[in-house]
């Protein structure tokens, strides 16, 4: 299997600060690169972090707040420049069509035409292994989730008690069945790994739903309880509230990020307290270029 892990390429939320970038995350993921909300400074992060344009293969914004897209221009002239080949599918909320193209050609450039558009409308969307939510915010936005579809992993020990070994073994995977012994007699189900990318929302049923069950979910931590009126105002969850989210959805690995530029890392343990009293799993705040693997399969 290839490398799975999340490369943050920043992490603040409306301002970048002296320590943080704005927005910036690639996920790899099976030889594919989910470019997710490239912030301004995005190009530069990614010589940083040892990413090419070529690791590139989806252009993913969940809406069109500065943040989340002023690097856009960077990161398409730099797959034209860099030639890249291969197809570059770039999702987004279609009402932002007029914005997208603006930051698609920002510039005179000798442009590319491997990036395919892919806008998104209504509440759910799905485009390849990539389903997207609507989340509650002032402006239209999506959540993303990567799934692996589920499988099945077969029980060496129930193949043996039933004499079933060699060729027969991929018969059974195949076609259900061998000798009368069914593959559910020899096998438990496998879930498929998945990913969830939850950035500007209030709390609301779409981002249970997007981070149900997840190995790895990145969301956004912009404000802590103390500004949980400021926070619901302008559409954000606090480190408190993403712990529940993690909590509730049975998440294995909670990446927090997209902090206010009024919190430096002198706040981090902060972050980590009030986290600690809604989610006791796996927790990481997320720093600018840190990469962070993708639990291992249960």
């Amino acid at each position: 299997m290839s490398s799975r892990e999340l490369v943050v390429l920043g992490t603040s939320s409306a301002v970048p600060t002296r320590h943080r970038n704005h927005n910036g995350y690639l996920l790899r993921w099976d030889g594919q690169g989910y470019l997710f909300d490239p912030g301004e400074g995005t190009q530069r992060q990614m010589l940083h972090a040892g990413v090419s344009a070529n690791d590139v293969h989806w252009l993913c914004l969940t809406h069109f707040h500065g943040d989340h897209c002023l690097g856009v221009p960077g990161v398409v002239q730099r797959i034209a420049r860099d030639r890249v080949r291969h197809p570059v599918r770039a999702v987004y909320p279609a009402s932002g069509q007029a914005y997208w193209r603006r930051l698609r050609h920002a510039a005179a450039f000798a442009d590319t035409e491997v990036i395919q558009e892919h806008p998104l409308t209504g509440p759910l969307a799905a485009v390849g292994p990539l389903t997207a939510r609507r989340l509650s915010h002032p402006v239209e936005s999506y959540g993303y989730r990567v799934q692996e579809p589920s499988g099945i992993r077969m029980l060496p020990d129930r193949l043996a008690a039933h004499g079933i070994r060699g060729p027969e073994v991929g018969e059974l995977q195949r076609t259900g069945s061998v000798r009368g012994v069914t593959l559910a007699q020899c096998s438990v189900p496998k879930p498929g790994q998945s990913a969830a990318f939850i950035m500007d929302t209030r709390l609301c049923d779409t981002v249970f739903e997007l981070a149900s069950g997840v190995d790895l979910l990145v969301i956004e931590s912009t404000f802590l309880s103390s500004e949980g009126p400021l926070a619901k105002e302008y559409g954000h969850l606090t480190a408190y509230e993403a712990g529940l989210v993690a909590a509730d959805a049975g998440v294995r690995r909670l990446v927090l990020t997209h902090f206010s530029e009024r919190y430096g890392f002198t706040q981090e343990p902060a972050f980590m307290e009030e986290v600690r009293r809604s989610y006791d799993g796996d927790v990481i705040l997320a720093r600018d270029l840190m990469k962070i693997p993708v639990p291992r399969r249960r």
